[in-house]
């Protein structure tokens, strides 16, 4: 699944943010939010270490060229989601993920690309 289609499941949530005041795109801190939480990061501090050490993919990807937000920007931001309308659409994302891997699970924590799970 690409970014592109991961943007059109969330483009539901609206950013109520106050469109004079917007440095970061909401999908951009969306996304990396997201990233960063399945990766293992508790918090917005360790949200943000995640986009400072992904920097350079993000920029590749189109996001993030103005830097890299505080860790209280990304707070703001993705507090101001309308929960109900983060939870349909991340419900929609990961029913499409589900049919995507005809329901395999997905190892996400990256043991067995490293090597540390227990061959026999």
């Amino acid at each position: 699944m690409d970014i592109d289609t991961f943007k059109d499941y969330f483009s539901a949530v609206d950013d109520n943010r106050q469109s004079a005041k917007i440095t970061y795109p909401l999908f951009d801190l969306l996304f990396a939010s997201l990233c960063a939480v399945i990766s293992g990061s508790k918090g917005w501090y360790e949200i943000r270490e995640y986009i400072l050490g992904h920097h350079e993919w993000f920029k590749c990807n189109g996001m993030f060229k103005d830097g890299i937000p505080a860790d209280d920007t990304i707070a703001r931001a993705i507090s101001s989601i309308e929960p109900s309308a983060f939870q349909a659409c991340f419900i929609d994302w990961m029913k499409a993920v589900h049919q995507m891997t005809d329901g395999q699970v997905v190892a996400i924590d990256g043991k067995t690309l490293k090597g540390s799970y227990n061959r026999e």
